[in-house]
């Protein structure tokens, strides 16, 4: 990839990520404490649902970049004139090299984000020095493993039905979609992903939020899902869907559009510098 497509993708993927997490906070509030081992109302409720956004505003902006470079960059390295029908695999394997990527910078901010939603009393500030003394750098990277295996199937619902759908609105109208258009399509494809890998999120959620030395902090996937299977049931699988759903159909439409645009607006600024 050339030196102003790698930049475009950097700063459009940047501002597309700082603007969905600002914008969608609270309802990514709810959903934690929907979540939460001790209950919605004992985690804060509708109270504080601010609590944490100061993590997610510092990691938006290079979690999101770092993840457009790496799909844009590995879309390009696997772009051959191979079969069409060869596309989708590309885009999901340009998808989850982007997630391992991204999840080094988004999961401190996510565990961080996450024990402040459910204790808003604490500071950002005061939750991330306590991890740190009580658990060292390792602490800050609990939940991981369980955060690339939620997002990994969740790019490869994702961004295929993404390309695929713009695709084939872009074939039945005769040109490339607009901005909007792109939109609508990721706000489709992002919320069909959130609802069929909730479980995994209820999950990434149990292990970053359990107390320290408990076996769900060991951060085994399967464990965890089985624990919450054994006392809540397919709603405890499944809580927080519906804002999840909102959240990540608003986010798709936000992201996913706010990228196409301003990637589209700083490509157009390159071609008319002299």
């Amino acid at each position: 990839m050339d030196s102003p497509g790698f930049t475009t993708s950097l700063l459009a993927g940047g501002v597309a990520g700082v603007t969905v997490d600002l914008v969608l906070f609270p309802l990514d509030t709810i959903k934690t404490r929907l979540q939460s081992p001790q209950g919605f109302n004992k985690a804060g409720g509708f109270r504080g649902i601010y609590a944490g956004v100061p993590s997610a505003a510092i990691g938006s902006f290079p979690n999101a970049a770092a993840f457009f470079i790496t799909y844009e960059y590995v879309k390009w390295l696997l772009h051959t004139d191979s079969s069409p029908y060869l596309m989708p695999v590309k885009h999901m394997l340009a998808a989850s090299a982007g997630e391992v990527i991204a999840c080094l910078i988004r999961v401190p901010s996510e565990v961080v984000k996450q024990r402040a939603q459910v204790s808003a009393s604490s500071s950002t500030v005061q939750i991330f020095t306590d991890i740190l003394y009580q658990e060292g750098i390792q602490g800050l990277y609990r939940g991981y493993k369980s955060t690339v295996l939620r997002e990994i199937p969740f790019s490869l619902v994702q961004f295929p039905l993404w390309e695929s759908l713009k695709a084939l609105w872009s074939w039945r109208q005769g040109h490339a979609v607009d901005s909007w258009q792109s939109a609508v399509c990721g706000a489709f494809a992002g919320g069909f992903a959130a609802a069929v890998t909730t479980p995994l999120d209820v999950a990434k959620t149990r292990i970053m939020l359990a107390k320290v030395g408990s076996s769900t902090a060991g951060g085994g996937v399967l464990s965890a899902l089985h624990g919450v299977w054994r006392t809540q049931g397919l709603s405890g699988l499944f809580a927080g869907v519906f804002p999840r759903m909102a959240a990540i159909s608003l986010g798709g439409f936000i992201f996913l559009g706010a990228y196409d645009q301003t990637r589209s607006l700083l490509l157009e600024l390159g071609r008319e510098r002299p």
